[in-house]
């Protein structure tokens, strides 16, 4: 009989993450789960069901998100945040992993690739956030106006829980109240603003194609035929810049597959990981 999940908070570079970790005695593989930017690992709670069937599973709140610390002196860039989950992993003692990433997280998971090739046998890349430019220059000034994480949370409540879970979904009616406050609850602290803020920041562009080009971990892609945060276009480009990778569309889907698509999504994952 398996352990139950153990839920809890680890001290590592200088902030406490949240974390959720499926324990399995008979595998040796971990699958890591890495969520989207304004998500959590609440975005999985139907892919992880299916996965800790057969896998080891560490799901992650990348800082500031979820039930992770939102700390004005943690510096949120993709490289740290990159750091941050190694060294997490490391207290683990996971020695062979998945790293699989949603959106944002699918561009933390490439900084992974980037810096150490060797910790990963294997990469899923949900709808991967890719090309995106660092923030404009007026806009990272701007963040230094004294209560500005205050214009961010405004801008954040004008659009709305309800309304980016429709943008992100192609069937909208598996927006349930359940889904409205599982996504909202992180934003419900004030200092998640001042987070975002540092993050306005500290976020460098995605990673160049160059660099793109140098990763050579095989790469599952899967997306949404009809994601409008991140293009199909967005995923059939990264597959030409990933040289060991395969792209996989899903019909009637949109950007976020975690929610709509999570069997398709874990078939194609169990597929991907079974082949030598």
């Amino acid at each position: 009989m398996e352990q139950a999940v153990l839920t809890g908070h680890q001290q590592v570079n200088n902030i406490n993450i949240y974390y959720e970790f499926y324990p399995k005695s008979t595998t040796d593989k971990t699958v890591i789960l890495l969520h989207g930017f304004l998500s959590s690992t609440f975005t999985f709670r139907h892919l992880i069901p299916l996965l800790k069937q057969d896998y080891q599973v560490l799901s992650i709140d990348l800082p500031p998100f979820g039930k992770s610390d939102k700390s004005s002196r943690y510096v949120y860039s993709y490289k740290n945040l990159a750091q941050t989950v190694i060294k997490l992993t490391e207290l683990f003692g996971i020695k062979k992993m998945t790293l699989l990433g949603h959106s944002m997280g699918g561009q933390i998971v490439l900084n992974i690739l980037h810096m150490m090739p060797e910790l990963a046998d294997k990469a899923i890349l949900l709808c991967s956030s890719s090309y995106l430019k660092r923030f404009g220059l007026p806009l990272i000034l701007t963040s230094y106006i004294p209560y500005f994480h205050l214009f961010v949370k405004y801008w954040l409540a004008r659009t709305g829980v309800k309304k980016n879970l429709q943008d992100s979904l192609f069937n909208h009616s598996l927006i349930n109240e359940e889904m409205i406050n599982g996504y909202l609850q992180p934003f419900l602290q004030d200092k998640i603003f001042v987070a975002l803020t540092k993050m306005i920041r500290h976020r460098e562009g995605d990673l160049p194609v160059e660099v793109l080009h140098k990763i050579k971990t095989p790469c599952l892609l899967i997306w949404g035929e009809h994601d409008r945060s991140m293009p199909l276009h967005v995923g059939e480009r990264l597959k030409k810049d990933l040289t060991n990778s395969e792209l996989i569309v899903l019909k009637e889907t949109g950007h976020a597959v975690p929610e709509e698509r999570p069997e398709e999504v874990y078939q194609h994952i169990k597929r991907f990981l079974a082949a030598v």
